[in-house]
């Protein structure tokens, strides 16, 4: 399990980081009483999970935003991360910071009030937050200055601390195969067709089958039309990611479609999103036509689109 508590100074960009963590995967809390870290997290821990049979999958990676707006109860902050300690929960916390005219700034520009500033000047508010900020800063891992960062930089900045170990994860992947019998994807950003792929559905040992069994993947990927057209594509998209990415792109869809999107689609999906994983992409799969029964044109009730 992963844990990140995510805090600061007010303005410093939490709220966009923690936009940035949700894209990651992180199941994110704004604005939590400190005192309640421990019982959300418990749970959830190893020993919890091993003892109760329960894997929360979708709770993997869990952030907290933590900081003054929890007015008096902040001075919980830490009692709490010494109980994450005796629980052995392994933490991390990120701090965000900038500079008081910097700060100062973007306070004019949102036209909102800091939350320390009801009584007292923005200055006097700012110097007030470090103070109250200082021993839970101790705690800190990374320490992130945004005094001179665009957006952008800001992300980039989190997910080379975070992305697991040689995958980058500051885009999501989604390879989908389809039929062009029933429509191409609404959401795709680019479409490959491979129609043009020798067909197994017309050889009757593998019309049943489908492109995620051995005979058909093997069918499909051993013609060397295939082996070129996946080469090229694949260079081509290794070339045209980066800058997906450089732009903030957060996804990016692509669709390979077949006539049914049972058999050719199918084997070449899964080949592809082999290959941009071992180039240390962050890739998920979904083949929206494989349960539809392509003899018939019956569809399965059951299937996921």
């Amino acid at each position: 399990m992963e844990v990140i508590i995510l805090t600061g100074m007010s303005g410093a960009g939490k709220s966009l980081a923690a936009n940035y963590l949700e894209d990651m995967g992180f199941f994110c809390i704004d604005n939590l009483p400190p005192r309640l870290l421990p019982d959300i997290i418990g749970p959830y821990t190893r020993n919890s999970v091993s003892h109760s049979g329960y894997e929360p999958d979708d709770m993997r990676r869990m952030a907290f935003v933590i900081d003054v707006r929890s007015s008096s109860s902040f001075q919980d902050i830490v009692p709490s991360l010494k109980k994450l300690d005796k629980m052995d929960v392994h933490y991390q916390v990120i701090f965000l910071e900038a500079s008081d005219h910097v700060l100062i700034s973007r306070y004019k520009q949102s036209r909102r009030n800091h939350p320390l500033a009801q009584n007292i000047s923005i200055v006097q508010a700012l110097e007030l937050e470090r103070e109250r900020l200082a021993p839970l800063k101790e705690y800190a891992g990374i320490v992130i200055d945004t005094t001179a960062l665009k957006p952008l930089d800001l992300k980039n900045k989190l997910f080379e601390a975070l992305s697991l170990e040689n995958r980058d994860e500051r885009m999501t992947i989604l390879v989908q195969s389809f039929g062009f019998k029933y429509g191409v994807p609404v959401d795709c950003d680019c479409v490959l067709d491979v129609r043009f792929i020798p067909n197994p559905f017309y050889d009757q040992s593998l019309r049943h089958l489908s492109g995620l069994d051995e005979p058909v993947r093997k069918f499909v990927m051993e013609h060397d039309v295939t082996q070129h057209y996946m080469s090229l594509q694949l260079d081509l998209f290794r070339y045209t990611i980066p800058y997906y990415v450089r732009e903030g792109k957060v996804r990016l869809t692509i669709g390979i479609g077949c006539t049914g999107g049972r058999h050719r689609s199918v084997a070449m999906t899964e080949y592809f999103a082999g290959q941009l994983r071992e180039s240390g992409m962050r890739v998920i799969v979904d083949h929206r036509d494989l349960h539809k029964d392509a003899a018939s044109g019956h569809l399965d009730q059951q299937a996921s689109h």
